[in-house]
């Protein structure tokens, strides 16, 4: 896991003023991080040997080590596909769809590992809220996840839309967006500035979002009401979106599930529609 990742699964089990610390991490990362002890502890209202426990219990022998460790992180948070190409080590003995495969199992493992259970069912509570209108919308390579998504949740539940067009165009579609909405967001690493700016003014909406994101965490996890990190990296030259992907589908499972009856009879009146179209009536 990544530092920030581990901060957050630890959340639940933190004593409270380390708590403190965790929360003063989280909310200025990762520069409070890179600072010194000192900084740190005054930004949390605790000690220094506070902030060296909350370390410690994280797993590392010293905050240097601590430290060291978040650089790597945000260093390889910052990565683009031509800087992990360039730093990709040789090729495997292993025949490159086996590894492949191999990388792309070890992603879906750790991130159901970094999913906490209790944040799945919030997800899809907010997705089963059929009284509420949900959008959806993802980045330059997660748009298409967005959409699979909102193609499928529009089957099982009514006012379901994935926002369309141009960046310019969607300051339009949030006309309609009501206080209690529900928006599902997608954005991995090297960030949209759009979307981030996008995930604000759905805030001051007042819509509740749902962020499914990398381990480093979308700027947009700041005004998330749940937030779903995915494990991306998959140690070459593109991360792999394979993960996203299977928890859309773990999503809409639950979803479909939850509605029970009612998703039903939804699909009914659609193969209706289908046979119906087919016999030319």
């Amino acid at each position: 896991m990544a530092i920030r990742e581990q901060v957050q699964a630890s959340l639940g089990v933190l004593p409270g003023a380390e708590k403190k610390v965790a929360h003063a991490f989280l909310a200025n990362y990762p520069s409070i991080g890179l600072s010194t002890i000192a900084e740190l502890a005054a930004l949390a209202g605790t000690s220094a040997p506070t902030v060296l426990r909350f370390v410690s219990r994280l797993g590392f022998a010293s905050y240097p080590e601590f430290q060291r460790t978040l650089r790597a992180d945000v260093q390889s948070q910052l990565m683009s596909p031509l800087e992990r190409a360039r730093s990709a080590g040789p090729a495997s003995d292993n025949p490159a769809l086996e590894a492949s495969f191999a990388a792309i199992a070890a992603n879906l493992q750790a991130t159901v590992k970094a999913v906490p259970e209790s944040e799945f069912e919030a997800a899809c509570e907010l997705l089963a809220d059929h009284r509420s209108a949900c959008y959806c919308l993802g980045g330059r390579f997660t748009d298409a996840i967005a959409a699979y998504m909102a193609a499928h949740l529009r089957i099982i539940r009514p006012n379901v839309s994935h926002f369309g067009g141009q960046t310019s165009t969607w300051r339009d579609q949030l006309l309609d967006v009501r206080p209690g909405d529900v928006a599902v967001l997608f954005d991995i690493r090297r960030y949209q500035s759009d979307l981030v700016r996008l995930g604000e003014l759905l805030v001051e909406r007042k819509a509740r979002i749902l962020l499914i994101t990398d381990p480093w965490l979308s700027p947009i996890a700041r005004s998330a009401r749940v937030v779903l990190p995915c494990v991306v990296d998959a140690n070459r030259t593109w991360d792999s979106s394979v993960a996203l992907l299977a928890l859309v589908e773990a999503l809409i499972d639950r979803v479909s599930r939850a509605q029970g009856d009612a998703a039903r009879a939804r699909m009914q009146t659609l193969e209706d529609i289908h046979w119906n179209n087919l016999a030319g009536r």
